[in-house]
């Protein structure tokens, strides 16, 4: 058996391999194949990006001493960033998929379809969306968000200067007589691309959900003293917990096996109550 194991340098070597990996002590060696597999700094960097655009954090967020915790035991290597490098990596991330966009809607669709909205925020700031809807070569139905920013005023002369497509279709927007200003520069600018359809006599397309809410306006002006009674009894029923569970006691013994509790309307909102 010995004169056999020295004639085969096969074992010999898996037997010196092994002795390799032992430290002097007879502990064993990590293998090199199990060590931590190397980072890609630029795809978690981008991750952490779309991680706190998903989340809504805040970007000081990223300065945080327990974020930083998590970084160093997740990623050693990796350089933490700052809030405004965090900013400005969003800023090029969205620079990047608006070309991803540009080049999908080019090569998917023909026409567009255009929605937009526009409303103020709670801290009085106007704030517009622009919305592309189309069919795509797979005869799928695509909704896109081509701009989401805040805007200076509610007319639509300003959204008709986000629009960058030459082959809008239709452009739905509300029943406001704001419209017909904003429809007519962006005829003019389509007109000067020669990108219309039928000379842009059936681009302005009146937002259905808007003209039923005012025709339900309209119809609850007969009855405006019951509604305030309901949105007065709403809001009292909501004004304190004690009074929520009373209204939810009642519910109770009155057997009602519906389970949403009252709630109050958005006079904006056309499917709200």
């Amino acid at each position: 058996m010995r004169n056999h194991l020295r004639r085969c340098k096969g074992i010999s070597n898996k037997m010196v391999s092994k002795k390799q990996k032992s430290d002097s002590s007879g502990t064993m060696v990590s293998s090199p194949s199990l060590a931590r597999p190397k980072i890609d700094q630029k795809a978690l960097r981008i991750a952490i990006v779309k991680m706190f655009i998903a989340m809504e954090l805040s970007f000081r967020c990223i300065e945080h001493e327990a974020f930083c915790e998590f970084l160093s035991i997740v990623a050693p290597s990796l350089d933490v960033i700052s809030c405004t490098t965090l900013a400005h990596d969003i800023y090029k991330l969205w620079d990047t998929e608006r070309e991803k966009l540009k080049e999908f809607i080019s090569q998917n669709c023909q026409r567009v379809c255009l929605s937009s909205n526009t409303w103020t925020s709670s801290q009085n700031l106007s704030y517009m969306c622009l919305t592309a809807h189309f069919i795509d070569n797979s005869w799928k139905l695509q909704k896109k968000v081509l701009n989401f920013c805040q805007v200076t005023s509610h007319t639509r002369k300003t959204m008709a200067k986000k629009v960058e497509l030459n082959r809008v279709l239709t452009l739905t927007v509300d029943n406001a007589s704001s419209n017909d200003v904003g429809i007519q520069y962006l005829k003019k600018r389509l007109m000067s691309w020669n990108s219309l359809v039928m000379k842009g006599d059936y681009i302005h397309m009146r937002c259905c959900a808007h003209v039923l809410n005012l025709i339900v306006k309209e119809g609850f002006k007969d009855n405006i003293d019951a509604i305030l009674r309901i949105r007065g009894a709403v809001k009292y029923v909501r004004s304190s917990p004690s009074r929520m569970s009373k209204f939810k006691t009642c519910v109770e013994q009155q057997n009602i096996e519906y389970k949403g509790l009252v709630c109050l309307d958005v006079e904006t909102r056309w499917n709200s109550t």
